[in-house]
C-alpha cells in the first residue's frame, strides 16, 4: 500500500544584493510568504571565473563566494526576525541572475525583486534584471522600490484592467491579493476613446464616449460578478476614467500596498517586450508592482 506524498510548497523567492534598500525588500517578501503560508527563499547571484583564470582570480572568487553566502545568511536572519517561525532558506545562483530567476520561476509562487536591477542583481547587457524577469517569468513578479513606498500604506490593492486575457488574469491575482490582506480592491480601467486616438483620425464615424463607457461598465460589472462568489469578503471599487492608463495607474497607486498589472507573454522577437503600460508603471508607481504573466501568444 502506497501513500500519496504532498508536493513541496512553492516558495516565495527574494532576489537580494549588497547596498541600501534590500532590508525593505526582504521584509516585504517575508510578509508575503507569511500571508500565503509558503516558505521564503533568499537568492543571490554569484559568477565564478571562467576556465583558465589565474590563481589570484580563483582565490578572489572563493572570497567573493564566502561573502555572498554570508550576505544570504544575513537576510535569512532578517526575514526570520520580521516573521518569527517563517520557513526561510537561502541559495547562491551560479551564473546570470535573470536566467537563474526565470528558470526558478516555473516552481515559484512569487518572485520579489528590486527596481532597475538593484533589488537582487547587477544590470545585464540587454537591460535590468527586474525588466527581464518581469517579462519572462512563469509566475507573478513583484518589483519593489522602497523610496516610492508609503511607510504606512492604505490597506488597498489596485489593479489595472482592460478587456484582454492578460488583464483578466491580473484581475484574478488582484482579487487573491486583496482577499489575503483583507484589503479593498480598486479596479481601474482607462476608457479608450477612438475619436481621440491616433487611429481615430482615419474614420469619419463619430464615437459617443457615453456609449463606450457604458459598454465597458457592463463588461466589468459582469467580470466582477463572476469573481464575487469566490471572494465574498472583498470590497471592490470600479473606476473607469478617460485618461492615459500609465499616469492614471500611477495616481491610483499613491498610498496603496500593491499595484497589479498584466503582461502578455510573447514568443519570437516580441518576447523581449513588456507591455507599454506595465513598463511605464514599473517606473512611476508609488507602491510595489506585481506583474502577472498571461498566456503565451503565438
Amino acid at each position: 500500500m502506497t501513500s500519496a506524498t504532498q508536493p513541496p510548497e512553492r516558495p516565495i523567492i527574494a532576489g537580494i544584493d549588497r547596498g541600501p534598500g534590500h532590508e525593505h525588500l526582504v521584509r516585504f517578501a517575508a510578509r508575503e510568504a507569511a500571508l500565503r503560508r509558503h516558505p521564503l527563499q533568499i537568492a543571490h547571484a554569484f559568477q565564478l571565473p571562467l576556465p583558465g583564470v589565474s590563481v589570484s582570480d580563483e582565490e578572489e572568487s572563493r572570497s567573493g563566494a564566502k561573502a555572498s553566502a554570508q550576505l544570504v545568511e544575513h537576510y535569512e536572519r532578517l526575514a526570520r526576525e520580521e516573521v518569527p517561525g517563517l520557513s526561510v532558506g537561502g541559495e547562491l545562483i551560479m551564473g546570470h541572475a535573470a536566467a537563474g530567476l526565470i528558470e526558478r520561476s516555473a516552481e515559484a509562487e512569487l518572485i520579489v525583486i528590486g527596481h532597475r536591477g538593484s533589488g537582487g542583481f547587477p544590470r545585464l547587457p540587454l537591460g535590468s534584471v527586474s525588466w527581464q524577469v518581469a517579462t519572462h517569468a512563469e509566475c507573478p513578479v513583484v518589483v519593489v522600490r522602497p523610496s516610492q513606498s508609503a511607510e504606512r500604506p492604505d490597506n488597498r490593492v489596485v489593479v489595472g484592467v482592460d478587456t484582454d486575457d492578460a488583464s483578466l488574469q491580473a484581475l484574478d491575482v488582484a482579487y487573491l491579493e486583496a482577499d489575503l490582506r483583507g484589503a479593498r480592491l480598486d479596479v481601474v480601467h482607462c476608457a479608450f476613446d477612438v475619436a481621440t486616438s491616433p487611429t481615430g483620425a482615419i474614420t469619419t464615424v463619430p464615437v459617443d464616449p457615453t456609449l463606450v463607457k457604458s459598454g465597458q461598465q457592463e463588461f466589468f460589472d459582469t467580470e466582477l460578478r463572476r469573481r464575487r462568489d469566490r471572494h465574498p469578503g472583498v470590497e471592490v471599487n470600479l473606476r473607469i476614467d478617460r485618461a492615459s492608463p500609465g499616469p492614471l495607474l500611477a495616481e491610483a497607486s499613491t498610498g496603496a500596498c500593491l499595484l497589479v498589472v498584466g503582461s502578455h507573454r510573447r514568443t519570437g522577437v516580441r518576447r523581449f517586450l513588456l507591455g507599454s503600460v506595465s513598463a511605464e508603471v514599473l517606473h512611476t508607481a508609488h507602491c510595489p508592482v506585481a506583474v502577472v504573466p498571461g498566456q503565451r501568444d503565438g
